[in-house]
């Protein structure tokens, strides 16, 4: 399993691109300043529409959201949902993950699935890395 962490908009369109990737993490890192109108978060109609066609699942981290500022939180969970808009309208596939470092950071499989709902999944699939 191939999975390459976004983060800048050159990286997520290489990677959607490609069909030896199979997951592309978090493509809303890296991103400080949303756009006037819409979110600036990693992912566009023609990059959802290159990861359907190419088989790229998207994945989302909760250790990314938490370990995160507290008052970032809020702009990273709204690009995080605007992605998930896209994937949904686009039928791209989703995973939610968490990826730690530490023991006592590992959370339940049913925590997982309820940031998939709160994000907008229907069926949130979890995946676990150990890195």
């Amino acid at each position: 399993m191939k999975v390459i962490f976004g983060g800048k908009d050159s990286v997520n369109r290489k990677s959607v691109e490609n069909k030896s990737v199979d997951i592309l993490m978090s493509p809303e890192k890296g991103r400080y300043k949303d756009f006037m109108k819409s979110r600036n978060s990693g992912l566009n109609q023609v990059l959802c529409k290159l990861a359907h066609n190419n088989n790229v699942a998207i994945g989302f981290d909760l250790n990314y959201l938490l370990d995160s500022k507290e008052s970032e939180r809020p702009n990273i969970l709204g690009r995080m949902k605007f992605n998930v808009k896209l994937c949904n309208k686009y039928n791209v596939k989703m995973f939610v993950c968490n990826s730690t470092r530490k023991r006592n950071e590992i959370r339940k499989d049913s925590d997982l699935v309820a940031f998939g709902r709160i994000l907008g999944m229907k069926k949130p699939t979890i995946k676990k890395f150990d890195y």
